[in-house]
Parts: structure tokens; sequence; C-alpha cells
């Protein structure tokens, strides 16, 4: 018989039993509540979601905040200016990424990014379940979209600032497709310190392009987002090795790589691209961006260094070649230190391509990083002095104008210029005068006297205006500021301008403006057409009157021009041989120098390429005495030599036949020659002037006593020869005495008897010769200066003509006797004064007006 049960056994039986029917409803409700539990948070992040704005910045995807990057004509990288937030930045379109790196960046972050819609909850699920095991963070659950909604908006490492991302995360996702999130996070995330985007990593750690990274290299970049600093491999490359090989197998597990890839892949070592100096040609990017060139990168370029802002140019291809432009800034540096001695401070040199007018080579100073010469200032377009350096532009205008040629003689004699402020009288560099210089020695030998006279026959207005059709437009005051004196450069210039002014000679004559330029690609530069990659054109030639293309110069005049400066025979005088202008091709030169030695100019041109150097101070501190030759010449003498290593130098193409012909011309006069000549040479001249050259009349046959030298009269045949003598207009006839000249005798030897209609021993002048007043000016005005202590004076001089042996000077009606050479030093006295020349036998010249103050 069973035992009895206990009373509550059977209670728990009876609630048991009717428990059970009620199960079923009871474990729905809660699998419900459960459900209800793990759901509500994903539909308030959905809402939340929702209600998230999309960020700015991927609403209007076109504006990129990026660096400016910076190539030369051949893609070398210059340099780099970094974007707003001071980050190397790239924008790199997905399809031009290659597969490496995305595939790389799954494996590495998000090997699920394709399945889930911005959140993985099996990553979420997987990382707590990590950190319940482990009590540490084993493994994140960021998704590619949460690192890129972080980026966008960064929050606070907190329950709620995780939520806000995730919700971020799911509305970047319902706006974009999985392609442009990818593209995005490519260009946004930190790839390493200061380097925003994969693109901008690729180029700066191994100097190539995204869709060019081996594998391997691939697996490292995509390792960095995950720690930028720590995984910098400038800082050491073992952590990064380290976190390359891992993802490398993740890869594989993924299947997204190769055995026998990703094998090649861990074998390979990290080898970081050298670092350059990033600093190329920074006077000349200086100058793009802020306008002074073509291309300025938009408003906000504010001196060297000035970040793009958003909109400018992603990437500017400049027209310098970098090579050349190292080799001659290397130059720069070592001619400053060598004529260190010689109180030179800085150097800046200047190179174009004379077909299109593009900038080659541009040197500003010779180290910008150089605070105690200045080097931050800019000689390439700094106004200076260029010195004789605008003389073939005289001369040129002057052939045009005035019919001169190559062979007219010019006076190289003692002359004064009136000024508003007295008189001006221009000296040589050697400090001789030459006497009758045709005008290819003159130029050539760079005398000053007769390129100053020429200047005062066109007048300055007309060679300002000349000056400033071939583009150097600085000279723009009055003609009366200048004076004369324009033509020995007395005004100031932009090396880049007087540059070009060379290159149009160069041309023939044409004109183009400077190029600094080739192409851009993003949203062009601020002064550039809104389409295309062509050419820009610089505000300089937009300011310019001359339109490209336009005719300044005479082109047979110019290719004159050229030739003489090219003729290294023709300035042995002045330079002597084996001179800095002397190099193994042919070369048309010139320099200059400025008043107290301040400015030191060399500037030539191949046909080809046009070189310009300047040597000197920026602070306007004078040199040590040295010139154009022997300051700013062995530069431009390397540089040309440089350049010609890029433009290999070819001869200039010869004169046309149809514009030029060579003819025989008297050395002396410049006129056909004579029997009477004794000496000859050949000269370039254009073929309507060439047609119009009369016949010598410098040199004249005159019968002489052999005796004394005298003019043979009625000498007996034995005793007389013929010479060849010199003669010269009233001009020159002084300085011919004072030289020495070979000039015929004015008297009649004795022996044989005076000579018919001419004047005998008593002197006198042939009938009608004027003599006049050769200085002071009319007009003259001279002031007294009080700090001098010992006397102030001019010299008088005169003009006569042959046969004068004695004159006076005529001074406030006081008689002054003077003999050969027809000069006197007179005593500077307060007051006007009035002065005419004197002499028996010729008429009185012109009275002529002064004033001493």
């Amino acid at each position: 018989m069973r035992a009895p049960s206990p009373p509550w056994t059977g209670r728990a039986a009876r609630w048991l039993a009717r428990l059970r029917p009620r199960a079923p409803r009871f474990l729905r409700g809660a699998a419900r509540l459960a459900l209800a539990v793990a759901v509500a948070p994903w539909l308030l992040l959905a809402v939340v979601a929702a209600l998230t704005p999309l960020p700015p910045e991927l609403r209007a995807a076109e504006e990129h905040a990026v660096s400016t990057v910076l190539y030369d004509r051949h893609g070398t990288v210059l340099r780099e200016l970094r974007a707003g937030d001071g980050a190397r930045a790239r924008w790199l379109p997905l399809t031009e990424a290659g597969d490496r790196i995305q595939r790389a960046l799954m494996a590495a972050e998000d090997r699920r990014f394709s399945l889930h819609p911005g959140v993985d909850p099996v990553a979420i699920a997987r990382a707590v379940g990590q950190l319940a095991a482990e009590r540490r963070v084993v493994s994140g659950a960021s998704t590619i979209t949460q690192q890129l909604a972080r980026t966008l908006v960064p929050r606070p490492r907190t329950v709620r600032g995780k939520l806000g991302e995730m919700a971020l995360a799911l509305r970047i996702e319902a706006s974009l497709s999985k392609r442009e999130i990818l593209e995005q996070y490519l260009n946004r995330v930190a790839f390493g310190p200061g380097l925003r985007g994969v693109e901008a990593a690729s180029r700066f750690y191994f100097d190539k392009p995204t869709a060019d990274l081996s594998l391997a290299e691939a697996a490292a970049l995509a390792s960095m987002p995950r720690g930028p600093a720590l995984y910098d491999p400038r800082r050491g490359t073992g952590p990064l090795e380290r976190r390359r090989n891992r993802v490398l197998d993740r890869m594989l597990a993924a299947g997204l790589a190769g055995e026998a890839e990703v094998a090649r892949a861990r074998a390979e070592p990290i080898a970081l691209a050298p670092k350059g100096s990033g600093l190329g040609a920074p006077h000349l990017v200086r100058a793009v961006l802020g306008g002074a060139l073509d291309g300025g990168a938009g408003p906000g370029a504010e001196g060297p260094g000035a970040a793009p802002s958003r909109g400018r140019a992603s990437a500017i291809t400049l027209t310098i070649d970098r090579g050349l432009q190292r080799e001659i800034e290397v130059l720069a540096q070592q001619t400053v230190r060598g004529l260190s001695d010689r109180d030179v401070g800085a150097a800046a040199v200047v190179v174009l391509e004379n077909a299109t007018g593009e900038i080659l080579a541009y040197v500003g100073s010779h180290d910008i990083d150089d605070a105690v010469g200045l080097g931050h200032n800019d000689g390439v377009l700094a106004l200076r002095q260029p010195g004789s350096a605008l003389k073939p532009f005289v001369y040129e205008l002057a052939m045009e104008r005035l019919g001169f040629t190559a062979a007219t003689v010019l006076p190289d004699v003692e002359l004064s210029f009136p000024t508003p402020d007295g008189s001006y009288a221009p000296r040589n560099y050697d400090g001789r005068f030459h006497g009758p210089v045709r005008l290819r020695d003159a130029l050539a030998s760079s005398y000053n006297v007769p390129a100053v006279w020429t200047a005062a026959a066109l007048g300055p207005e007309r060679v300002l205006e000349r000056l400033r059709e071939l583009g150097l437009r600085s000279l723009d005051g009055a003609p009366s500021r200048y004076g004369v004196a324009i033509a020995l450069g007395d005004g100031e210039v932009r090396l880049l301008d007087l540059a070009n002014a060379y290159a149009t000679l160069a041309r023939g004559g044409l004109y183009l403006p400077v190029r600094a330029v080739r192409a851009w690609t993003g949203a062009p530069p601020a002064a550039a057409p809104r389409e295309g990659s062509a050419p820009v054109e610089p505000p300089a030639a937009r300011a310019s009157s001359t339109p490209p293309g336009a005719r300044v110069l005479d082109a047979a005049r110019a290719r004159v021009i050229v030739d003489i400066l090219a003729d290294d025979k023709a300035r042995l005088a002045s330079f002597g041989e084996g001179s800095a202008l002397d190099l193994p091709f042919p070369v048309a030169a010139k320099t200059g120098t400025s008043k107290g030695f301040r400015d030191n100019i060399a500037v030539g041109f191949t046909p080809d390429v046009t070189v310009a150097v300047w040597v000197g101070n920026f602070d306007g501190s004078p040199m040590g005495g040295i010139s154009g030759i022997t300051g700013a010449g062995p530069l431009f003498r390397d540089a040309m030599l440089a350049a010609a290593r890029v433009r290999p130098p070819r001869p200039f193409d010869p004169p046309d036949p149809e514009q030029l012909a060579e003819i025989e011309v008297c050395s002396l006069s410049g006129m056909r020659p004579t029997a009477a000549c004794p000496h000859r040479r050949r000269e370039l001249l254009p073929r309507g002037d060439a047609a119009a050259i009369a016949p010598c009349d410098m040199h004249e046959a005159v019968r002489v006593d052999r005796r004394n030298g005298l003019r043979a009269g009625a000498c007996p045949g034995a005793a007389v020869e013929e010479r060849v003598f010199e003669r010269y207009d009233a001009e020159l006839t002084a300085w011919a005495r004072a030289a020495g000249r070979p000039l015929a005798p004015d008297e009649a030897s004795p022996l044989c008897g005076a000579l018919p209609g001419r004047a005998g021993a008593s002197g006198a002048a042939a009938p009608g010769a004027p003599v006049r007043v050769a200085y002071p000016p009319d007009g003259a005005r001279f002031v007294l200066d009080p700090s001098v202590n010992s006397l102030q004076a001019i010299r008088l001089r005169a003009d006569v003509p042959p046969g004068v042996r004695r004159a006076r000077f005529v001074l406030d009606g006081r008689p002054l006797e003077v003999g050969p050479p027809f000069a006197l030093d007179w005593p500077l006295v307060a007051g006007a004064h009035r002065l005419r020349v004197e002499a028996d036998g010729a008429p009185a010249g012109e009275e002529i007006a002064f004033s001493v103050e």
C-alpha cells in the first residue's frame, strides 16, 4: 500500500496542472518581449538616422579641400601646397584607384562592407563576445562607413557618441552607393600625419599613383587608418610591416588575394621614396599663386606657401624644367658665395623658351631662406636698373626711324646734353673717348656716348614708346624723367620683362607674352579661362598694349642687331678675348651695369633660349666695383651652358638674302670705300640701306712736300708725294687733333709757295667755315656745391674748322685766347653768362647763354 503524499504535493500538482495549458502563451509573450527589446534600439537608431542630416561635405561632393600640387613640364613634382586644414590631400576618383588598395582596405577594415547597411551587427556581436571573454578589446566593430562618419563629424568616445556615429553611418548608406562611400573614405580618412586621402599618402611615401602600388604597398597603406601616427613609417617600419602582414593574411583568408601573391607581398620590404626638398622654384610658385604671373591660383594666396582654398586647381603644370631649374639654383648659390668678398649678396636668373615665351627656369634669389641677403625677395620681378642692356633697342629704333645702319659712324667724344637740372655729359666705362665709331662697334663694345647721342637724335619720347611696346611697362614715367640717359638704363625694369624683350629680338621682332603655366587639373587658376589646359595669358600681357604675335621690331634690322650682339670680334675692344660672353656656340649677348655698381645685368640668347641674369644686393647697396661682364657675366655663361644641355644650341639662321646684303665698307667711315681707304670690312645692311651708301669722304689723298709734310704747292716733282689723311666734321675735329689722328696739313710748304685758294701761313680758315661753342650747351644750369672747398670749374670747348690755328672765347664780352685743342678751364662764377667763339677768317657761331647758381 502506498504511503500518502504530503499535503503540499497535491496543491503543487494542481497548480502545475492549471499552469500547463497556459505555458505556450507565456513563452510567446516572452519571445515577443525579447524581440521587442532586441529590435527597439535598431528601430530607434533608424529613426535617429532618418532625422540626421547628411554632412555638407557629402552634399557638395564636387568641392574638395585638396592640396595644390605643382609639376614641372615633364610631370616631376616641384612642390605641394597643403590644403586649408594643413594636410596634404589629393582627390582620387575610385575608378583611378586600382583594385589592390580596395581589396586591401576591405580586408583590413570591413570584410562585409558590401553586405551591411552601414552598421555590422555580426561584428558588434563578435566584439562584445570577445570583450566579455577576454575582458579587453580584441577587435573593433566599426565599419568603413562608420569610420567615414567619424571623420566627417568627430564625436566623443562615449555610448552616446557611438550611437550618433552609427546613426550617421546608416544615413550615409541610405544616401550614397557603396562605391561612392568607398571613394569618400579613400579621400577623407587620414593615412598618416598630415596626409589626408590615399593618393596623397601614396605619392608622399612611395612617390607613385595609388593605381601603381604593389600589393605589399597597398596593404601597408590600408594598415594606416587604424593608427596614422603609430604606423607612420618615418618613425620606423617595424610596426607597419607587422600590421601589413596581418592585413595580407586577412586578404588570403577572405579570398581577396592568392597564396602566391600574398607570399611575394610578405617578402617585399617597405621601401620609402627619397624625401625631396619640397621647395622647387619657390619664387615662381609664389608668383603664380599670387597672380604676379599667369595662372594665379585664386583668392587667398598670400605669400610663399599659401594654401589654396577650395575651388583652386588641385594640380598645376608649370613650364619650367626641374633639372635645369635645380642646376641654375646651384649656380646662383655658387656665384653669390664666390663674389661675397666683392659685396655681392644676391643673384637671380630666368630662362625663356623663345618659340613659346615659356619659362624654363626661374631663380628669384640664390636662397629664399637667406634672411641676411633678403633672399625672400624675387629678383626676377624686382625693379632694377638695366644699365646698357637697353642699348640694342635704341639702335634698332634708330635704324628704323633715322636710317642708321650697322656701318653708321657715331660720335664718341666729349658731349653734353641739356637737362632741367643743368647739363648731362655721358662718360664711357673705360673713361676714354674713341672718336668716330661705327654703330656695330659702339653697340658691341657698349660705348655710352654714342648711345646717348643716338637717344638724343631719336628723342626720349620715341625711345620710351618702343621700350613699352616691348613689354617694359614699368618705364611709366614722363620722358623728361628719364631724358637721353634712358639709353643707359636710367629707369627700372623687371628682369623677366627684359628677358622677354630680348626673346622678342630673337624671334625677329615678334612679341609674345611670358608663360609660366602649361596646364591645370580641377578648378583652373583665377587668371585662367574656365575650361581646358591651354597656356594662360599672363596679367602683364593683358596690361600691355602689344597683342601677342604683334611685330614690334623690323625683321631685317632686328637680324642686324642679333648679328652685332653675336659678334665676338666687335666687342674685343672693351671685353678682350676669352670674356664671359665667349661661348663654344653662337650667342647674342649684352651686359649692363647700373649707376654706382648697384646692379649687374647679363642677358642674351641662342635661337632657342634666352637667359637673363641679375647680380647685386636687394637692399640696393653697391657692389665692390664689378661690372656686368665680371659680375653677372660668369653666371650668365654657366646658365647658358646649362640651358644648352636642355636645348642643344644651333647656329642662327643665315640672313635672308632678299632682305639683307653684305657689302664692303670703309672701316673708318662706314661708307663705300674709295681708293684712299686703307682698311675695309664686310658689313650686313638691309638691301635698301646698302644701295644708299655713299662713297667715303673721311679719307683724302693730299699732295705734300716730303721734306716737311706740308701741302705741296709748286714743288718740284721729286719733292712731292701723295699721302692719305683723315678729315672730320666739326664735332669730331677737336678729338682728332687731341688724339693725334693723321689730319691733312693746313699750311703750304714754304719751300714751294702758297696753295691757290687756301689759307697760307696766316692760318685763316677757308671761307664760310663756321665756329661754334661745343660746351656748355645753350641754357645749361650749373650749381655750386657749398660743401666743396676746392675750385669748381667747367671746361669751355669750341668746334672750329680746319685751317684755324687760333680762336677766342668771348665770355660776357671778355675775350679769352685759345689754341688747339680749343678748350679752356673756367672757374665757375655765380650769375648769368653769355658765350660765343670767334676765329679770324671764320664766321662767329651763335652766342649761347648759361647760368651758375
